[in-house]
């Protein structure tokens, strides 16, 4: 099972360069990237184009300002943000104010001592004074080295989108979105308004249970995976007991059915190369599903862990979409049926009039949500 920090780090590696985000921006999908990976992967689409995510393939408008465009992803960038606080040394670490202010003659420059949640800087103790007790409130201000990633994602404060020294402190049920006291009186003066932890109690059962029902289904494909493993692998034995028996008989008519055995034989690994085309069909579509529906358990989960209640509003509406849809995505329908092999060996006797090595035949059973084309081959007369 993934710990903490594992999974805290995978949510802050982009999957395109594997490197940790910077800029990250969200798909609809809810699959964040890093904003110059995407501009390389879709650099050859234009401004309103519908083009796959890189990760599940679902489709989404390039905005009409660019890819620049897309929601920036503030709980990824969060996450970030602790991750590489965290993993930051305080040995021998120069105040950045002082470093800042004295060029880069760095000898007389103070080692830093304290870090400053809120402006995210490493200070001495001179420098982190002031932070202390500015007019606005005081900020967040621990010891070099102490803090962790739970504790910097939870003390970060969110601030509002248009007023950016306001800390947001209602949620909008009418415009979805995390607002300060000050929008509250103007903009949303009428709309329905809840103080942030209390909404973001009321989705985040919403968010559990969609995301029991999301892995609800994850173990359904997982089970339709192993059903279709069985399936093929049955095949296979049944595909090797054909070749086996065309071999056989081909023996007994020695040299005058040479020609005729390699037919066969290569028509029935046709059957086995069309096959596998229609297994890969079905399991890159239960892969797909397994990628979107485990990704979206993990960031959700994750949100819940370490988000503050205002990431959790403002991600919730977004996932639930999200979760219905996959919801109603339902891959396990998609079934993979196999064609049964068989072989039917000549009349040897008959080798002049008969078919001299037999007939292979494939049959298969119609399969729901994807069309699978079904091959049935007649050997001529000898």
């Amino acid at each position: 099972m993934a710990t903490a920090a594992s999974v805290t780090t995978d949510l802050t590696t982009c999957p395109i360069c594997l490197d940790v985000f910077d800029n990250p921006k969200s798909l609809p999908c809810l699959h964040a990237f890093c904003l110059k990976c995407l501009e390389r992967y879709f650099k050859d689409a234009c401004l309103g184009d519908e083009v796959p995510c890189p990760l599940c393939r679902k489709e989404f408008e390039i905005p009409s300002d660019g890819l620049s465009g897309l929601q920036h992803h503030f709980f990824i960038q969060r996450l970030v943000d602790a991750r590489k606080a965290a993993n930051e040394k305080s040995d021998g670490v120069p105040c950045e104010v002082c470093l800042e202010e004295s060029g880069e003659d760095s000898d007389k420059i103070p080692t830093a001592t304290t870090f400053c949640v809120d402006c995210h800087q490493q200070l001495c103790e001179q420098c982190s004074r002031p932070h202390k007790r500015w007019r606005g409130g005081a900020h967040q201000v621990r010891p070099l080295g102490t803090e962790q990633e739970e504790e910097l994602i939870q003390l970060r404060g969110s601030y509002c989108d248009k007023h950016k020294d306001k800390q947001v402190e209602l949620y909008c049920y009418d415009c979805n979105e995390n607002i300060c006291l000050m929008c509250s009186a103007v903009k949303h003066r009428q709309h329905k308004a809840d103080e942030i932890p209390e909404a973001a109690k009321m989705f985040s059962l919403q968010i559990n249970s969609d995301n029991e029902q999301i892995w609800s289904q994850v173990r359904g494909v997982q089970e339709k995976s192993k059903e279709k493993q069985k399936k093929r692998n049955e095949f296979l034995r049944e595909v090797d007991t054909a070749k086996c028996g065309i071999k056989e008989v081909g023996n007994k008519v020695a040299r005058i059915v040479d020609n005729q055995t390699a037919v066969q034989l290569s028509e029935v690994d046709m059957i086995k190369s069309e096959d596998e085309k229609k297994a890969e069909i079905v399991e890159e579509r239960y892969q797909l599903a397994l990628v979107a529906m485990e990704s979206f358990c993990t960031y959700s989960r994750e949100l819940l862990d370490k988000g503050r209640p205002s990431d959790v509003t403002r991600a919730a509406v977004e996932l639930h979409k999200r979760a219905i849809e996959l919801l109603n995505n339902d891959v396990t329908s998609i079934q993979y049926r196999s064609p049964h092999v068989t072989f039917t060996p000549a009349d040897v006797i008959q080798v002049k009039c008969l078919k001299l090595i037999g007939k292979v035949a494939v049959a298969t059973e119609k399969q729901s949500g994807i069309q699978i084309i079904v091959f049935v081959y007649i050997w001529r007369r000898f």
